[in-house]
């Protein structure tokens, strides 16, 4: 620490300086988040110094909270629906397996060898911390063809210790949906928690003309993740899980004495009130008709961009769902200064977020044309 603090202008000018080194987002092509709507910014700025984990100080915001998890609820198709704001996927997906352990652990299932859940080998790397945190095993099935979760190897897994499975609707590295509907069968023949992790396809597959079930229309779904801070737009970090049942997240309360609620059933301690309140700026300003013409442009722009470089003889490695795009392609041919990223199977992978509009589609192919010519 400084024996003596900077100026203002000293400060602001090293900031300056560093922000300066930040990537633009104009070559940023690898990110699943983006530049946060302006409302987000304004809402986000209003509720600066709020904390959501003493909300009897902070009524006010701890009612947005409310009302964000009644947006998402409604979008689920399930008004009622329980939920809390997380920072993001990660937090999520943690805290769905920690109910679906304890749920396990106290409706008299008894299990002779370490629980463990089913995931498809598409899922997120959260559940791996997970799976460290909470002591389980984790099975991961294989894809089919079309990099989907094999829904009959997935039941194949399952076995008398297996305590939830997991579902993706929109996956990290292809843009696909798992077959969502096939998985909450099997979730109700074995009696299992069943988490759709839905991060990022949970804010676009709503929004499309012709939505594949992935929600708790399906009666086997337990909870879900989304991510306000992807495709929503919201300031960063905003996620929200979503349960079913508004009771079981209770599961998990433990004791807060000295707080304005005596229990709490959330991860974090301190949990920030300003991006919960830019994620519902973000959702009642665009609304669904909004929303609609944000996820048709992205989808307008990733269907642009794979008939292009299909043109340069760049083959698609997938059709995907949702607006991430995957290439065959020479890693070492990529032009600068565009950021773009690969998946584990090698292919070249480029998210079309918001922020990459088609001008930077068109500019992207121009570029990696001329290094393909």
């Amino acid at each position: 620490m400084l024996n003596k603090g900077l100026s203002e202008d000293e400060l602001f000018t090293f900031f300056s300086h560093k922000k300066r080194e930040d990537l633009d987002h104009d070559y940023i092509l690898s990110s699943m988040c983006t530049i946060p709507h302006s409302v987000a910014v304004r809402a986000h700025c209003m509720f600066m110094e709020t904390n959501l984990g003493d909300p009897g100080l902070f009524p006010g915001t701890a009612s947005l909270e409310q009302i964000l998890v009644g947006r998402f609820g409604s979008l689920f198709h399930c008004p009622e629906a329980g939920g809390y704001a997380t920072s993001g996927g990660t937090e999520s997906n943690i805290q769905a397996l920690r109910l679906a352990k304890a749920i396990r652990c106290t409706d008299g299932h008894g299990h002779n060898g370490q629980p463990n859940i089913v995931v498809p080998e598409s899922a997120h790397f959260s559940f791996k911390k997970a799976c460290d945190i909470l002591g389980l095993g984790m099975r991961r099935v294989p894809l089919r063809k079309d990099f989907r979760m094999d829904a009959d190897r997935a039941a194949e897994q399952i076995d008398n210790n297996t305590i939830a499975l997991v579902g993706v609707a929109g996956t990290t590295e292809y843009g696909m949906v798992d077959p969502i509907a096939d998985l909450a069968t099997i979730a109700l023949e074995h009696d299992l928690f069943f988490h759709v992790d839905a991060a990022f396809g949970g804010m676009v597959i709503p929004f499309l003309d012709d939505p594949v079930p992935f929600d708790f229309a399906l009666p086997g779904v337990t909870s879900i993740a989304v991510d306000p801070h992807k495709m929503g737009m919201s300031t960063i970090p905003c996620g929200c899980l979503l349960t079913r049942d508004p009771g079981i997240l209770n599961t998990l309360n433990i004791d807060t004495p000295y707080l304005t609620v005596k229990q709490e059933y959330t991860l974090g301690g301190t949990r920030p009130g300003a991006p919960v309140a830019g994620a519902l700026a973000v959702l009642d300003y665009l609304g669904v008709e909004g929303m609609k013409a944000v996820v048709a442009g992205c989808m307008k722009n990733t269907e642009r961009l794979i008939a292009g470089m299909e043109t340069l003889g760049i083959p698609r490695a997938a059709t995907p769902d949702v607006n991430v795009a995957t290439f065959t392609c020479d890693r070492g041919r990529m032009p600068g200064p565009w950021k773009v990223s690969w998946t584990c199977r090698k292919h070249l992978r480029i998210v079309c977020m918001p922020h990459v509009h088609r001008d930077r589609i068109e500019a992207f192919l121009k570029d990696i044309g001329e290094t393909h010519a």
